[in-house]
């Protein structure tokens, strides 16, 4: 069960390039984390020191404005959320919305910091997943208000958690 897991894992981005006997450490060092249908991973505004892979169910990115909660976009297994939190330990910058029944692991700081003690070279390269997948978030994010400043529809193939 645990190499179905680990060959799972790395499939996903932020774990490209890790080495198994690195992600079998992380997974024992690591929390499973069950959210049903409706209810919240965490808050905007909540204090932040681990980050998540979502390894079942779908989520949305919410924030809210004057009271009302405003969907950003959607992830869906695979997906990573809160890794700004192990980059910049500042609190959650908007909501995560369990949309089914989810499961995700949760890595907390202290643990990517007894990887970066252990191994730093696949600690650097997880550091480097998470680097791209905030490139790509902010490029994305970048394109959507551009779009939006000058008038023009979204792209017809939208990133997935645009969705």
């Amino acid at each position: 069960m645990e190499e179905t897991r680990i060959a799972a894992l790395q499939r996903m981005p932020i774990f490209g390039a890790i080495r198994a006997d690195i992600l079998a450490s992380l997974l024992a060092t690591s929390r499973v984390v069950r959210v049903p249908r409706d209810d919240y991973f965490f808050r905007e505004g909540d204090r932040a020191e681990s980050m998540f892979v979502l390894e079942q169910g779908q989520v949305a990115i919410v924030r809210h404005w004057e009271g009302k909660p405003y969907v950003l976009g959607h992830l869906h297994e695979g997906d990573c959320f809160g890794e700004m939190a192990v980059l910049d330990l500042f609190p959650r910058s908007a909501s995560i919305l369990a949309l089914e029944d989810c499961a995700a692991i949760e890595l907390s700081t202290a643990s990517l910091l007894e990887l970066a003690e252990t191994d730093l070279e696949q600690f650097a390269l997880v550091q480097m997943n998470i680097g791209r997948e905030l490139s790509r978030r902010l490029r994305d994010a970048g394109e959507r208000l551009f779009r939006a400043q000058v008038g023009a529809p979204p792209p017809e193939r939208a990133p997935a958690f645009w969705t």
